[in-house]
């Protein structure tokens, strides 16, 4: 049974800095790629930034580049988003997501985590 379960979100002021950890178990990490998704009030889920099986290709959001880095550690199962000179419009429920890259399939986005609130003040 996969689990992901995000932590280190919270309360900073606008161009603060925090931390958000993925914690992945029950699959073979290094088989999957992992993203980060956000979802603000009223509005749809929107894709952040994603980081493949072995971590040497990302993908960034126009709305984030320059200011969020996804990084991960195969060793311990966990995908980090640092995010940097946040801005008011940054608040949102932060999700972290998996999906099968192997030689033999890649899938869509399948297995989420329950997610963690940011709130970026003015």
């Amino acid at each position: 049974q996969v689990q992901l379960v995000e932590s280190g979100g919270g309360l900073v002021q606008a161009g603060g800095s925090l931390r958000l950890s993925c914690a992945a178990s029950g699959l073979t990490f290094s088989s999957y790629g992992m993203g980060w998704f956000r979802q603000a009030p009223g509005k749809e889920r929107e894709l952040v930034a994603t980081i493949n099986w072995s971590g040497d290709s990302t993908y960034y959001g126009d709305s984030v580049k320059g200011r969020f880095t996804i990084s991960r550690d195969n060793a311990k199962n966990t995908v980090i988003l640092q995010m940097n000179s946040l801005k008011p419009e940054d608040t949102a429920v932060y999700y972290c997501a998996a999906r099968l890259e192997t030689y033999y399939r890649v899938t869509s986005y399948r297995h989420w985590g329950q997610g963690t609130q940011v709130t970026v003040s003015s």
